[in-house]
């Protein structure tokens, strides 16, 4: 049986590499298959759809999520000073 996918050489950056490796590895994909969804994303608009819709989101949800940031951090924050405890 003989492979339809045809083979291509990328020259990258050492860093751009490692980080791309490390991104295929995240999403449990070997890096040739990581490479290969990222030109589909962005060549079918999946990309863009995914960006729209989290914009979307932002734009109707931002300062509830802002909100809900802040009150979860409260606990944490470090006292101002002057502020009693």
């Amino acid at each position: 049986m003989t492979s339809t996918k045809k083979q291509t050489q990328v020259r990258l950056e050492e860093d751009v590499l490692a980080a791309g490796r490390a991104a295929a590895a995240s999403r449990r994909l070997d890096f040739n298959k990581y490479v290969e969804r990222l030109i589909i994303e962005d060549t079918t608009g999946a990309r863009a759809a995914g960006m729209a819709a989290a914009q979307r989101l932002i734009d109707e949800h931002g300062t509830y999520l802002d909100d809900l940031e802040q009150q979860l951090d409260a606990p944490y924050a470090e006292p101002q000073p002057g502020v009693a405890a």
